[in-house]
């Protein structure tokens, strides 16, 4: 199944790519750590949802988000072992892998583990990581599912 290779993918992608940030990098002692002109890794400790939102300082929201992320992974599941659609599928699986990669994040470290940042000089986007930036794709996949490919199907 195409949507739990992309889970899959997507967790292993975003768990190496913060442990070696974390860990190799030791980005929290060497930040930033400029690639690019527009590139940079940095530390920011997301206690919300994305975009930071819903900022949770205590320990009942923390393992609210954990809980509500695990049901949302579990009913996107099913949704992919029901689905034959290809897109829809892994685009599924690219919200589950990237919510399953937070939720470690979560349970480890007590907040999501961000780092990437991209900015035109003053300017910045959101400091993300994998599982965010597969979440987003993943939410385009189903919009883009849902309002062109459905109703081809449909027909």
């Amino acid at each position: 199944m195409i949507g739990f290779a992309a889970a899959v993918i997507t967790l292993v992608l975003d768990q190496v790519t913060k442990i070696y940030a974390f860990r190799v990098l030791d980005l929290p002692i060497n930040e930033p750590l400029v690639l690019t002109p527009f590139l940079k890794l940095v530390v920011v400790w997301n206690r919300g949802i994305s975009y930071g939102l819903f900022q949770q300082d205590g320990d009942l929201g923390r393992w609210i988000l954990i809980v509500l992320s695990i049901l949302a992974a579990i009913g996107l599941s099913v949704w992919i072992r029901r689905t034959r659609a290809k897109l829809l599928g892994a685009s599924l699986g690219l919200i589950v892998g990237g919510a399953v990669g937070n939720v470690i994040d979560r349970l480890w470290y007590g907040a999501v583990f961000d780092f990437i940042q991209f900015h035109i000089g003053d300017w910045s986007w959101y400091v993300f990581n994998v599982a965010d930036a597969a979440i987003v794709a993943g939410v385009i996949g189903l919009l883009y599912d849902s309002f062109v490919l459905e109703p081809r199907r449909g027909r």
